[in-house]
């Protein structure tokens, strides 16, 4: 079988060129249906049918995990119990080509005996779900790219992009921020790789930290810090509370074999690691992995902006996250 190649290019450009058309759409009822969905008090609700449907739903997807609560409503299931998914306060957007699919308008007749507030995306503003609408996103009349000129191609694809263009506005105007993103993919590997420190060490705000004072003896050390969480290492502060060093379970090990019990005498400031490495809460966890690699670490101080240690990270966190440098 020899395939059309020149014909796949030009299905590739008519939706490319339809979808960039789209920008003229960005105007007044554009603006008027952001403004309805950033002042939403409830969910929002996407809704269709057959290929537009399955758009709704990468909609509807693509809102929730950008900071809109957002569902899907199926328009011939909202009939039969699914009704109760719409609650006061909620938007609903529509998306039909036509407009007049006998499913979408007896779902518009429910929604406006309700005053739930409708954005509809299609081609026809004369429409019954234009006609319904409080915002109308017009998309106009589209050529459709498949061989017979029926199947839904170029208007979804622009459907698509026009709801993109709603969900992402949005974020941006809601200051979503990679943080926010993180914790509604925490299972995904781009929201590993966006993971922070603050995030992947092994203390949480208001936590007793494995710390000491440089005139601390290492008794008194060991003595503080032995109700303190699973830890492989002590912070050293100075006396303003500043990171001053770092003395790890290895170095104890170390001195411990060379000097014996001698150790426990020692002060905290004259065995540690000054001038230890050191990393922001806010820096990306991969960052923390790259220090790890390159130093041959196992422990790496956190601290604030003004160098006062907030918790600690373990390389064997990192590796449990499957953060990667």
């Amino acid at each position: 079988m020899k395939f059309d190649l020149e014909y796949a290019k030009e299905v590739i450009n008519t939706e490319a060129e339809a979808v960039k058309a789209m920008k003229c759409m960005v105007a007044g009822q554009f603006s008027k249906a952001l403004e309805l969905l950033y002042n939403c008090k409830g969910s929002v609700i996407v809704s269709g049918i057959g290929k537009a449907g399955i758009i709704g739903q990468k909609i509807s997807a693509t809102l929730a995990s950008t900071g809109t609560p957002s569902h899907f409503l199926h328009p011939a299931e909202a009939v039969h119990g699914d009704l109760g998914r719409i609650r006061e306060g909620d938007i609903i957007i529509v998306l039909s080509y036509g407009g007049e699919t006998d499913e979408i308008i007896r779902l518009i007749n429910i929604v406006k005996q309700r005053d739930i507030k409708l954005i509809s995306i299609t081609s026809d503003e004369g429409s019954t779900l234009g006609e319904y609408s409080d915002v109308i996103l017009c998309m106009g009349e589209q050529s459709e790219a498949c061989p017979l000129g029926v199947a839904p191609s170029v208007s979804t694809t622009c459907m698509l992009a026009i709801g993109d263009a709603l969900a992402l506005t949005l974020m941006k105007a809601k200051n979503f921020s990679v943080e926010d993103y993180v914790r509604f993919h925490p299972g995904g590997s781009l929201g590993t790789k966006l993971m922070t420190v603050e995030q992947s060490m092994m203390f949480r705000p208001g936590e007793k930290l494995a710390l000491a004072r440089m005139s601390d003896t290492i008794e008194q050390m060991l003595e503080d810090t032995n109700e303190v969480k699973r830890h492989g290492a002590v912070m050293i502060v100075d006396e303003d509370g500043k990171l001053a060093g770092i003395i790890t379970d290895a170095d104890l090990r170390r001195l411990l074999t060379i000097k014996g019990a001698e150790v426990l005498k020692f002060k905290a400031g004259d065995i540690m690691t000054s001038n230890c490495k050191r990393i922001k809460s806010n820096a990306l966890a991969a960052e923390a992995t790259a220090i790890f690699h390159k130093y041959r670490i196992d422990e790496l101080p956190v601290v604030d902006d003004g160098d006062k240690p907030l918790g600690l990270i373990d390389v064997q966190d990192i590796v449990m996250l499957k953060v990667v440098g």
